[in-house]
């Protein structure tokens, strides 16, 4: 019997993540318990439908592992209905939308460009195309969400959804401020928390459950869960939703995901997953007080969260996102290129690049290698020419990040 070739791919990714420092903020390590299950028998089982309610036999069991997970999220989140079948953020954002929207009806949402989805309005994505797209910003003096001009755009423009959260926002959310602007033009307050459902599992930051009429989420970024989405919602829209999944938008279900799904909200409920999340927010905060002692601008001054946006222009005047992205990659230190606020460059260019600390914190960074590793971005950009430097560079990270295992 000859191997895949799919499996030397899948050693050399092993190697690749263990010899890098991952800085992307939508990314983490999933535990070996997490990872045995989605690799798990579960994902021979088809089962369309809902526990009780299978449009296929042999279910009896599967049953009880979308059951447990159901039981597990809701009890994690404190929420009334919670439906674990999404595979993705996106998708769920689209069940949501499917579920309570028509085509050409109204949203609001945050402006990719300020750190919005997407799948918040963005012209080029179903969001966009299917329906009315407004989009609010930041103030361009505190770079922070307007609320005020959210409220004006909400009663201009009469939504019948107004969108919460973000991708590459630092601060925190007023959900009670956008509950009210809701209440006022009777609009669906749905919040994307996607990015930060591990930071509000372990309830270090306000919770959208008791102002949101639909909650969004990945599993895998600060959750620190397998690849995958959840739709939460009040009583009064568990059956849309649960609809608009299936027969609506999707078929099957990925049971071998949401086993997995079901260990992580487990996992989330622990003393030390407090803990970690606590690290995240101290090691993004330390790396953003530490970029800005080094005379780079910080996208509204700093972080409450996992993230946070350091614009390049601050202190150069030819690096741009893509090529700091690509220079700090030959050395094996992983990031991603960001628009910022008034960003002149297109999004394949942009002059930002968006950090984040939750791989790290989990392989066991504190404030002493994140000082370090500021330090060594910096030069790293500083010397982005010097190709005897950024081989020696290199050479130094692989052998440091190996001492950080990934613990699976």
């Amino acid at each position: 019997m000859t191997t895949s070739p799919i499996f030397s791919m899948i050693a050399r990714e092993q190697q690749r993540q263990t010899e890098c420092i991952n800085l992307i903020a939508s990314e983490n390590y999933a535990s070996k318990n997490i990872l045995s299950a989605a690799g798990s028998i579960l994902t021979n089982k088809y089962a369309e439908g809902y526990p009780g309610r299978r449009y296929y036999g042999g279910c009896s069991i599967i049953d009880e592992v979308e059951s447990y997970a159901i039981e597990q999220g809701k009890k994690l989140f404190g929420c009334e209905h919670m439906n674990v079948q999404p595979h993705s953020g996106s998708s769920a954002n689209f069940a949501a939308y499917f579920s309570l929207l028509k085509p050409g009806d109204t949203i609001l949402g945050m402006q990719l460009s300020a750190g919005g989805h997407l799948t918040h309005g963005y012209p080029l994505n179903f969001s966009g195309t299917m329906f009315k797209a407004i989009s609010y910003g930041v103030n361009p003096d505190t770079e922070c969400l307007d609320y005020d001009e959210i409220e004006k755009l909400a009663q201009e423009h009469q939504p019948k959804m107004i969108i919460a959260g973000a991708s590459a926002y630092a601060r925190l959310i007023d959900y009670e401020k956008l509950a009210a602007i809701a209440q006022q033009t009777k609009s669906i307050l749905l919040v994307d928390m996607a990015h930060i459902a591990g930071l509000i599992a372990a309830k270090l930051i306000p919770s959208p459950f008791e102002y949101a009429d639909i909650v969004t989420s990945t599993t895998h970024k600060t959750l620190r869960g397998p690849r995958g989405g959840v739709i939460c919602s009040k009583n009064p829209h568990a059956k849309s939703i649960d609809r608009a999944i299936i027969p609506g938008t999707q078929g099957g279900p990925l049971m071998h995901i949401i086993a997995a799904k079901a260990i992580a909200f487990e996992e989330a409920q622990s003393p030390s997953f407090i803990t970690y999340q606590q690290q995240v927010i101290k090691n993004a905060q330390a790396m953003a007080h530490a970029f800005k002692d080094m005379g780079y601008k910080i996208v509204s001054g700093g972080t409450d969260t996992h993230l946070f946006l350091v614009d390049l222009r601050s202190k150069f005047n030819d690096v741009t996102g893509k090529l700091a992205e690509e220079v700090l990659g030959q050395c094996n230190i992983i990031i991603n290129r960001n628009t910022v606020p008034g960003d002149t460059q297109s999004p394949m260019i942009t002059s930002g690049m968006r950090i984040g600390t939750p791989a790290m914190t989990t392989r066991g960074f504190k404030e002493k290698e994140i000082q370090e590793l500021t330090s060594l971005i910096n030069d790293i950009i500083v010397h982005r020419t010097d190709q005897t430097y950024l081989q020696k560079t290199q050479k130094h990270i692989i052998q440091w990040a190996s001492q950080f295992p990934i613990p699976c």
